[in-house]
């Protein structure tokens, strides 16, 4: 492995268009095996809850693997990371796919624990690159690379819905995914950063005075160009990490809830068709992913916390709109101020955790924890709720992290020079 950085310009271009494609193919594997959940469950033989248990078990995958997935990030790099990530995911989902037509749900369920390990790796791996792309542009892209993700899901739940009517067999479907994400990964691995580029190019955003000193010892480039090995575990004491943490558990809350229960909240709420609660996700969906890909506009011109407040005060008010208005049409208009106040908490919560390059391997993996922990647990239980209160009044209770979250706004704001330049 060379340790020559990637010079500017064209080795960056090329970074960019390589993070954007891993993006893309980790959404596509996902949606892939997400679109064929209801042949998982009739091959299986599975009851709603033991499906339930099944997805659980396969969630906890992730939620042990994010917070060792900084360490691993800072101690072999993002592109050796993301490789092994990617053939963890690829074995263990193929071998689920094939117990799952063996009829065994219990290997199935150890599979899907060992690929969602991966898929935990991979989130932290793959967005630790793109804080670095980000870095050496000087502007904001993150959101552009979520919303590739968000794209890969939109295809690969579009060609899963085909080959399931086309009646082509699960394995067929899911291993041919799976190869098509391994190539893609491993041709876009050969343009990212080398894995100690970030203690040569990216650019240094620490402030200067009392913090900067007190952190010299902890930021001075390890033995071999490693980030911040020792700060693993002090990253989870860091008031801003826990805030920045705070924002993201917000919007990951409101972009799961809405993933979980807007569809059914509209078919029990107004008592319609399944196909319209499906709309009013594809509508919640559709507007995430076009804010996006616009929002680095609003991020470059007006910088992170007036977006991120203008995001929030969107969610807040599409939500109230969804859960308290008795006409479907302006439910509907809720749920599409509900989808761009949803989408981008998390992207630009993965750049204010990397704002200080010696450290961003250990904060991502802490913020990425707790984001995916509100994403994966935090649905469930407003599932409890929705048992006394109906699930469009259930989801009503996301507007209090977000109000938490918007309180420390602020703690999102680059410190230093950039600070200066995006604020």
């Amino acid at each position: 492995m060379t340790t020559k950085a990637s010079p500017p310009g064209a080795g960056v271009r090329g970074a960019m268009i390589a993070v954007f494609a891993v993006f893309f193919a980790a959404g596509f594997v996902f949606s892939s095996w997400a679109s064929r959940i209801p042949t998982v469950q009739s091959e299986l033989g599975l009851n709603p809850g033991q499906m339930g248990m099944l997805l659980l078990v396969g969630s906890l995958g992730s939620i042990i693997s994010l917070p060792l997935a900084g360490r691993l990030v800072g101690r072999f790099g993002a592109r050796r990371t993301v490789g092994t990530s990617v053939l963890a995911i690829a074995v263990s989902l193929a071998s689920a796919v094939a117990f799952v037509f063996a009829g065994n749900p219990f290997l199935t369920g150890a599979m899907l624990l060992l690929a969602l390990a991966g898929v935990g790796a991979m989130d932290v791996a793959m967005n630790f690159e793109g804080t670095l792309v980000e870095q050496r542009l000087g502007r904001a892209i993150m959101p552009h690379f979520h919303g590739c993700f968000s794209l890969g899901t939109i295809a690969g739940a579009g060609v899963g819905t085909l080959l399931s009517r086309a009646g082509v067999p699960i394995t067929t479907h899911v291993w041919s995914a799976i190869v098509a994400v391994v190539v893609i990964t491993a041709v876009s691995l050969a343009f990212f950063f080398p894995d100690d580029a970030h203690t040569e190019g990216g650019p240094r955003t620490e402030p200067d005075g009392a913090d900067g000193e007190a952190r010299a010892g902890e930021g001075a480039n390890p033995p071999g160009g490693k980030r911040g090995a020792g700060s693993y575990g002090r990253a989870w004491f860091e008031p801003r990490t826990l805030m920045v943490g705070l924002i993201v558990m917000a919007a990951s809350l409101t972009e799961g809830a809405a993933n979980d229960w807007l569809a059914l909240g509209i078919r029990e709420g107004f008592e319609v068709p399944e196909h319209q609660g499906a709309f009013g996700l594809t509508l919640f969906v559709t507007a995430m992913t076009v804010m996006r890909f616009t929002g680095t506009w609003l991020l470059n011109r007006f910088g992170r916390v007036a977006v991120l407040r203008l995001c929030t005060g969107l969610a807040i008010m599409g939500l109230a709109i969804f859960g308290l208005s008795p006409s479907l049409p302006v439910a509907m208009v809720g749920a599409v101020l509900w989808g761009l106040g949803a989408a981008l908490g998390f992207p630009v919560g993965m750049s204010a955790a990397s704002d200080e390059p010696l450290h961003a391997a250990a904060r991502l993996s802490v913020v990425s924890t707790i984001g995916y922990g509100a994403f994966l647990i935090g649905p469930p239980l407003l599932g409890l709720l929705a048992d006394h209160v109906g699930y469009r009044h259930a989801l009503l209770a996301i507007i209090v992290p977000l109000l938490a979250g918007l309180a420390v706004m602020r703690q999102a704001a680059p410190p230093g020079p950039v600070h200066a330049r995006a604020e």
